[in-house]
């Protein structure tokens, strides 16, 4: 149960250190995290609390701020996480996969695995309107908790949370959607940038039950069959052909190049 006081959901006593626990971090400024929990709707309760009781220091702040810093920091770091992992990869591919990497499903179920919603501070109103379980509260407030561990312990710190907490489990779950992520668009810029035509994809062939369809998909390029790849969508098999599509041009374009 969440402690209320004066209309606000406060934050459930005595699990900031089971949060801690999950985030693999220990602030040393707790109030950045309390912060990062606090959404809009808590704070003209907060305030009216605050002069009511003569408190000295700062009225309570909600963490919209922390959203726009933490926004930043996970680009930052999902960035250069990509770049380690897929060195070879070019801007476009890089850009595409961030963008997956840190969409806000995917900072949503990250802030699920934490339990981060049980430790918002809302408005009573949004409260009972479910706002702990809100997709867009949780991605927001994910956001505002790296920004607090950033602001906390720095780079490293958030880095490390987020290792753990997003890009290792993203990677785990959608691994090869990620890896493979635009290896069409890495095929046609390839042909663009030698003066070939565009990739064309064909259905080759279709198997199995409804339920566990397999289809086989041919990459065509100037009238010849590059590649083909089979995959559980058309979408899938695609992107699998374009990758060894890729792979063979490239090779061959090395070895013209040795010659």
């Amino acid at each position: 149960m969440a402690r209320w006081e004066a209309g606000i959901a406060l934050t459930m006593i005595g699990t900031r250190e089971q949060l801690e626990e999950r985030l693999g971090y220990q602030f040393s400024r707790p109030e950045l995290l309390e912060r990062a929990l606090t959404h809009s709707s808590a704070i003209p309760e907060l305030r009216a609390v605050h002069v009511a009781e003569g408190a000295s220091g700062h009225l309570p702040q909600d963490n919209e701020q922390f959203e726009f810093l933490g926004d930043a920091v996970l680009d930052m770091l999902a960035s250069e996480y990509l770049i380690a992992l897929f060195p070879e990869w070019s801007e476009g591919q890089l850009s595409k996969s961030r963008a997956r990497l840190v969409n806000a499903r995917a900072l949503e179920l990250a802030a699920r695995r934490l339990r981060l919603g049980e430790h918002f501070r809302l408005g009573r109103g949004e409260e009972k309107t479910g706002g702990r379980d809100k997709p867009a509260l949780l991605a927001d407030a994910f956001e505002a908790v790296i920004a607090a561990v950033y602001l906390d312990g720095g780079l490293f710190a958030a880095r490390e949370v987020l290792r753990h907490s997003l890009f290792e489990k993203a990677l785990e779950e959608r691994g090869e959607r990620i890896a493979d992520s635009d290896r069409k668009s890495a095929l046609q810029e390839f042909l663009q940038g030698r003066g070939q035509p565009p990739a064309e994809y064909r259905v080759a062939g279709e198997s199995g039950p409804d339920h566990q369809k397999k289809f086989q998909i041919e990459v065509w390029v100037g009238g010849e069959c590059l590649a083909s790849a089979e995959g559980t969508t058309k979408k899938e098999a695609e992107q699998r052909a374009a990758h060894t599509g890729l792979e063979r041009l490239e090779q061959a374009a090395a070895a013209a190049a040795n010659e």
